[in-house]
């Protein structure tokens, strides 16, 4: 039971932006293309995909490939290119979680058998930077990294819990129900602050439920959410109580040890 990636258009450039701007968000589009899925990538491909012309599409693959951010396989098809593994290591340093955060969350996907998630907030749209699987079979899959969207689900609402109403907005405006979806987003907060977490079934996906609460920082702030997700069929209203307790007192230990990335 998966649950997907964000595409690479989540950022794409406007013909209203300047110029260079918009040159850089292309190529930056161009880059999210691949994944764990299209590892490899031809040039027709990236066309396709991207919507852009062919000729801008060469262009910017030729500046990707002269500095390293892609390569050319024996196929002739495109691939991640070496450069990005100066880049990987040093996002590994900036986001890796301390050995004692890295053995809280393998606790509680061994305890309680579900998978284990910690996301941070990234403008409109969450990103995954740590997980646990848990031991079932069945189980919602995220992988590090992944983007989700902000709209639904309870990572969302534990993220958004302190947010400004501008930034709502924009969230509402990037969902399939539009602006309109301002008052319901504001519903959804409101419940998690009073509950003391989130609770999302089947909100972004049918047949996934999810768990969340905020994970506060130095200053008291939100700087991550904490989550068990799965199939709905198991998070039932006793172990959705039994997550929640759990949770909230991982993110308190998180939160005083400090995150890596925390500012």
């Amino acid at each position: 039971m998966a649950a997907g990636a964000s595409g690479a258009g989540a950022g794409a450039a406007t013909e209203s932006e300047p110029a260079g701007m918009r040159t850089v968000q292309r190529a930056i589009d161009i880059l999210g293309l691949f994944d764990e899925v299209r590892p490899a990538l031809t040039i027709r491909e990236i066309v396709s995909a991207s919507g852009l012309p062919k000729t801008t599409v060469l262009r910017l693959l030729q500046t990707l490939r002269l500095n390293g951010l892609l390569w050319v396989d024996e196929h002739g098809r495109y691939i991640a290119g070496p450069a990005l593994l100066r880049w990987s290591r040093l996002a590994e340093q900036a986001w890796r979680l301390p050995a004692a955060a890295q053995a809280l969350l393998r606790d509680l996907a061994a305890e309680h058998k579900e998978t284990v998630h910690l996301y941070v907030r990234r403008d409109i749209r969450r990103v995954c930077i740590a997980q646990e699987e848990g031991p079932q079979a069945l189980r919602q899959v995220v992988r590090v990294g992944d983007e989700l969207p902000l709209w639904a689900g309870g990572v969302a609402k534990a993220l958004l819990l302190d947010a400004p109403d501008a930034l709502l907005l924009r969230v509402a405006e990037a969902s399939p129900h539009g602006a309109a979806h301002l008052a319901t987003l504001r519903t959804w907060i409101e419940e998690a602050r009073d509950h003391g977490y989130a609770v999302s079934h089947g909100e972004r996906e049918e047949g996934l439920s999810a768990v969340a609460v905020p994970v506060r920082g130095r200053t008291g702030a939100v700087v991550a959410a904490l989550s068990f997700g799965g199939p709905s069929t198991r998070f039932t209203q006793e172990r959705v109580t039994r997550f929640a307790g759990a949770l909230r007192g991982a993110a308190g230990e998180l939160g005083r040890a400090g995150l890596p990335f925390e500012a």
